[in-house]
């Protein structure tokens, strides 16, 4: 004979139940942001809301062109929202606006905001990779705070959930 629990404890336990999963699931596997600032304009808005895929580095190399959220270097207790531009080893220069990448010109069609300043070269170290916003007159990002270390990410952000009209994937492959 099975003994039947009261409806009370079946609530506590499911509601228990969903708690430790969606903690679980949060720590480890998917999180969501907002997108503060307007440094990613136009591919990300103020108020925008995104998911990140935090085991996703467990699996794979963070990709050149990837938006990544990341603990700010200066301040670990913020997260940052940017775009992947330099990856470990490369020698990256901004030549009167264009980013240039071991002497080559970064092909950039997200970028529709750009300014004409000039930086570099510095060469990313192992382990770090350079970030940059899309809205580059309005992009507090690594040419001003520096690199940021592969330990400081939290994985790329893969789709909008927020606002309703622009939910979608974040890239175009």
């Amino acid at each position: 004979m099975v003994a039947v629990k009261p409806w009370w404890r079946e609530t506590i336990e499911t509601v228990l139940w969903a708690l430790v999963l969606a903690l679980v699931l949060r720590a480890l596997v998917i999180q969501a942001f907002w997108i503060p600032s307007g440094s990613m304009i136009p591919t990300l808005l103020p108020r925008d809301r995104v998911l990140v895929a935090k085991f996703w580095y467990s699996f794979a190399e963070p990709k050149r062109g990837q938006i990544i959220v990341f603990k700010y270097p200066l301040d670990p207790k913020r997260d940052f929202v940017k775009r992947l531009i330099g990856l470990p080893g490369e020698t990256v220069e901004i030549v009167e606006g264009t980013v240039m990448i071991d002497g080559e010109p970064l092909q950039e069609p997200y970028v529709k905001n750009r300014d004409s300043l000039s930086f570099g070269p510095l060469e990313v170290p192992e382990g770090n990779y350079f970030m940059l916003g899309d809205n580059r007159p309005n992009s507090q990002d690594s040419r001003f705070w520096g690199f940021v270390p592969e330990a400081n990410i939290k994985g790329p952000a893969f789709i909008r959930y927020w606002p309703i009209p622009r939910v979608g994937g974040l890239y175009k492959e």
